[in-house]
């Protein structure tokens, strides 16, 4: 019976019935590990697709057998895995999941990991570059971590939060199969890798989500100006809220409780209507036959025309294209 195709299927990494060759290449893009046959392997046959962004990545992995995988602590990055079917029993220091569709793993990388791979269990995988994820929690916590961060294992999947983050998982996926410009536009994967960071930190229960959680003291109207007046300067470039925080030396949560408490508005939705304000000078100063709507709103860090069009239209009750025919 043929293997049901996995996901990412344009960027396949490897197909081989060579278990040797199998570790070798899951460990150039993971990390070192044990792999060997299962009790009642039958047929080896593994396959691996998958893309590497600048600080995450997303992988679907299959054995089409019975495997068991080990790794001492491998330093890293974050494995956070969601079973596509079937089931793999995962043991993580002194924790230990049967993983399913309804239960994924998050795999820390200071700790010991060992993993029986069922028959029939394909994974899709997203990869975090631990340094990169460890410098996002400072942002958000306002300071520099102190300790590594080490996740809960069972990452229970029916939960709001964790549909969230599957969400965010899901868009990336899609762009990828599909082509997406979203992927090659700096900007736009600077942010959406942020929100999957952020997302993961704030679902999974970890040794800091008791610091996450914490009512975190506003900033000062001092810094909310300097705040201001970054995003003013900056805005054609790729800016995150996290950046935005750290240049002017508060927390994320600081950062957003002093925009809401003195301007009554998110980072986010700042830095967007600053864009929107330039765009639409843009195109006032142009005229239908030398502006083209899609190069200035891309200029300006919009990446999906339709929502541009959208929150353009919620914001100056017209749309861009009648802008520029009313200005002409």
């Amino acid at each position: 019976m043929p293997a049901r195709p996995l996901p990412l299927a344009e960027y396949e990494l490897f197909h081989t019935r060579d278990l040797e060759e199998a570790r070798a290449l899951v460990a150039n893009a993971f990390a070192p590990h044990e792999l060997h046959p299962g009790k009642h392997e039958t047929r080896f046959d593994a396959r691996m697709n998958g893309v590497a962004f600048d600080r995450t990545g997303l992988y679907a992995i299959d054995y089409g057998t019975e495997a068991r995988i080990a790794t001492p602590p491998w330093e890293s990055c974050f494995l956070v895995a969601f079973p596509l079917s079937g089931a793999v029993e995962v043991s993580l220091g002194r924790e230990r999941i049967l993983a399913t569709p309804e239960l994924g793993s998050v795999q820390s990388p200071t700790e010991r990991v060992s993993l029986r791979w069922l028959t029939g269990a394909p994974h899709l995988v997203a990869w975090f570059d631990r340094w990169a994820l460890e410098a996002h929690l400072g942002g958000m916590l306002g300071r520099e971590p102190r300790r590594p961060i080490v996740f809960s294992l069972g990452m229970d999947l029916t939960q709001p939060f964790s549909r969230s983050l599957l969400s965010v998982i899901d868009l990336l996926r899609r762009e990828v199969e599909t082509g997406g410009d979203l992927l090659n536009q700096p900007l736009s994967l600077e942010q959406l890798e942020g929100l999957l960071m952020t997302q993961l930190l704030l679902t999974q229960p970890s040794n800091y989500t008791s610091a996450l959680s914490k009512q975190q003291p506003r900033a000062a109207p001092a810094a909310v100006r300097l705040a201001t007046e970054l995003i003013e300067t900056r805005a054609a470039q790729p800016l995150t809220v996290t950046d935005i925080a750290e240049a002017v030396g508060v927390g994320v949560w600081a950062l957003q409780e002093g925009f809401r408490s003195h301007l009554d508005t998110t980072p986010t939705a700042h830095l967007r209507n600053v864009r929107l304000e330039r765009v639409r000078a843009e195109l006032i100063g142009g005229g239908p036959g030398d502006t083209a709507i899609a190069d200035v709103a891309r200029r300006w860090g919009f990446v999906r025309l339709c929502q541009f069009s959208r929150v353009y239209r919620e914001r100056y009750g017209e749309g861009p294209s009648e802008t520029l025919r009313r200005c002409r």
